[in-house]
């Protein structure tokens, strides 16, 4: 359907004729014409070159031997150096392009092929044949005019999608930042004293909003990775004490959700370098992760040994599991899966692209191990010495 639309769109095709002989010039414009398409005409290489430039013809069709002027190759292969540089020129390197000569030999076919060109035709050709493979030609590059046109406009609602992004999230920011505060001052009994079911219903409530102030911070964090180089303030971890501090910020919670959790840092678990921060958040969202999603109490054990490449972190628990056609999908943005209580929803998809982008701004890599039923492991490999500065994938495939 796309095809179709850009070639009725499309005007009457141009195509350029380069030949140094006018008889031959004279017999592809009128045998052209007759199939229904405009020429414009060359008589050397440095003209098709500028002419191909300044017209944007819809296709070319180029004598191999003609004059070579200043394009400094010999007259006999001037055909197959216009091609190259109208191949690699962004302006017209998808403008198919037909060489048409007199030489059958094997190793001009090759020489074809290697400076870019679509198709060859012997002379004397047959004006039917030629029909044939210009018209191929035309509708492959009105495909691919389309494709790249849809990929522009799916680009364009990406950009707008993501300003939009940032700027609903720090709308968002301030007036939670508020309610986080509000929410504190009542717990703390600024306001008179809070019974103890009151205090219950409020500390659920302050713990569901600083799950959504993290939600936000990620979406910021994933827009600034996404963007641009991420410089990492790198500093000496020991896994034990780092790893005891994480689950020490995480025991009231734990203990509201009914879940249990466990370290188990083996002798030789080596001490590296790292984004405290950065890492703290990572494992932070893995957690969080067992105790929201399982849709019941779980276990939930923290893990760190030595692996060949440097440090292995795991963050396993016994809840519901992933499917295997599920475990790359949960790492991409935006994605989400659903647990299998419908009512619980698998995450934003924000979370783990954010703990993917910043395992690979450390050099690093994460990945999880799951069978449905039998809980998760989600596994993050660090090198001791995380780069001082790296473009995260995200930024790599900015463009």
């Amino acid at each position: 359907m796309i095809v179709t639309q850009a070639l009725e769109a499309m005007k009457t095709p141009r195509i350029l004729i380069a030949d140094d002989v006018p008889a031959n010039v004279e017999l592809l414009r009128d045998q052209l014409q007759l199939l229904g398409f405009e020429t414009i005409m060359a008589v050397d290489g440095p003209s098709a070159v500028s002419t191909c430039f300044a017209e944007l013809p819809d296709l070319c069709i180029l004598d191999v031997s003609m004059p070579a002027g200043e394009l400094g190759v010999e007259d006999r292969v001037t055909g197959f150096e216009v091609c190259r540089r109208i191949k690699r020129d962004p302006r017209t390197a998808r403008i198919p392009v037909i060489f048409v000569t007199a030489l059958s030999d094997t190793t001009d076919r090759v020489r074809a092929i290697e400076a870019g060109g679509d198709d060859f035709l012997t002379k004397p050709h047959n004006r039917l044949v030629l029909g044939a493979r210009v018209r191929s030609l035309l509708k492959l590059k009105a495909a691919t005019d389309a494709l790249e046109a849809s990929l522009h406009r799916q680009r364009e609602l990406e950009r707008l999608r993501d300003d939009l992004m940032k700027m609903i999230v720090h709308d968002l920011k301030t007036p939670l930042t508020a309610v986080l505060a509000s929410l504190e001052m009542v717990l703390d009994g600024d306001f008179g004293t809070v019974t103890d079911g009151q205090g219950s219903v409020l500390a659920h409530a302050y713990a569901k909003a600083e799950d959504l102030l993290t939600l936000i911070d990620d979406l910021l964090e994933i827009s600034r990775m996404e963007g641009s180089r991420l410089n990492l303030v790198r500093v000496h971890l020991e896994p034990r004490p780092f790893l005891e501090a994480l689950l020490a910020d995480w025991t009231l919670r734990l203990r509201q959700e009914e879940c249990v959790a466990s370290l188990d840092v083996a002798p030789d678990a080596p001490d590296f370098e790292a984004d405290r921060s950065l890492l703290t958040r990572v494992l932070s969202n893995l957690v969080q992760n067992a105790v929201v999603h399982a849709g019941r109490a779980v276990r939930i054990q923290i893990e760190a040994r030595r692996i060949p490449m440097g440090i292995g972190i795991t963050v396993r628990d016994d809840g519901p599991g992933i499917a295997p056609q599920h475990q790359e999908l949960i790492f991409r943005k935006f994605e989400s899966l659903h647990a299998p209580d419908a009512s619980r929803v698998r995450g934003s998809g924000l979370g783990l692209t954010f703990c993917r982008l910043a395992v690979e701004a450390h050099g690093g890599r994460i990945w999880v191990e799951s069978d449905l039923g039998k809980g998760s492991a989600f596994h993050v490999e660090l090198p001791l010495h995380a780069p001082r500065a790296t473009p995260t994938s995200g930024a790599a495939a900015a463009g």
